[in-house]
This record gives structure tokens, C-alpha cells and sequence, in this order.
């Protein structure tokens, strides 16, 4: 079953953390790991994926870091989940595109549709959920 991986956590957390402090301050990868007692690593790692997808900006310098890029009522957790996680499906067969070389059961599954309608809901979910929703 779907389980978000602790990159996504930790990329939902700082994400979160950012808009929390979006009054023009720039906040460092320290500054998210200490306010949550999270891996000063596996965030600063997190921060630059989001930076890869434009999700946050990076600002260099003395009085630099990290920062949304844009407002938080306009960023989905869809949008931070697949930045970390490209695929996060609840089955193995919806993983691979409903490949039937994925499961040996593809071709007698009674739960592969109804288990794909979850997923559209899932999907539908995180799509409608802003970043500003967890603040």
C-alpha cells in the first residue's frame, strides 16, 4: 500500500516550515533540521531536489537559503510528492502502467480496477491539497 518515503516527509516538512516563515526571511537547511530534530543531511539533500524541480529557491551568501517559489496556496502536495517520489502508486501493476509482465496475477486480479480507482482519488487529493492547506 502507499507509504510516502521519509524524503517526502522531510520535504513536506520543510516545505511547510518555509511557508510558515514567509515574511522575506531565507531559511537554511540547519534551520529546518534543528526546528524539527530531522537529519541535517537527508534535509539538505531534500532541498536541493526541490530546488532542482523550481520548487524552492536557493539563495547563496551570508544571509542566504532557501525559499518558496511561490505562494504556498498555489503549490500542491502532488507537486512536492513527485519532486521526491515520481511514482508513488499503491500497487506494483499501477507502477508500471498496468504492464502485465509486472504481476504474475495481472490477468485474473479481481482488485487492479477498483484498486486504480483509489488511486485516481489519491491523486485527485493530493492535486487539490495546497501547501497552505498544512499551515
Amino acid at each position: 500500500m502507499l507509504k510516502l518515503s521519509k524524503k517526502t516527509e522531510y520535504a513536506l516538512m520543510s516545505v511547510r516550515y518555509m511557508a510558515l516563515n514567509e515574511n522575506g526571511k531565507y531559511v537554511t537547511a540547519r534551520e529546518i533540521a534543528n526546528s524539527y530534530k530531522l537529519s541535517y543531511e537527508l534535509v539538505a539533500k531534500v532541498l536541493q531536489v526541490l530546488a532542482k524541480n523550481k520548487l524552492i529557491q536557493s539563495f547563496q551568501g551570508m544571509n542566504g537559503g532557501y525559499s518558496l517559489s511561490k505562494p504556498a496556496d498555489e503549490i500542491t502536495l502532488a507537486d512536492v510528492i513527485k519532486a521526491i517520489e515520481p511514482s508513488y502508486e499503491i500497487t506494483e501493476c499501477l507502477r508500471n502502467g498496468f504492464d502485465e509482465d509486472s504481476c504474475s496475477y495481472f490477468n485474473c486480479c479481481k482488485i487492479k480496477d477498483p484498486l486504480a480507482e483509489v488511486q485516481k482519488k489519491i491523486d485527485r487529493i493530493f492535486v487539490e491539497t495546497k501547501l497552505a492547506d498544512l499551515i
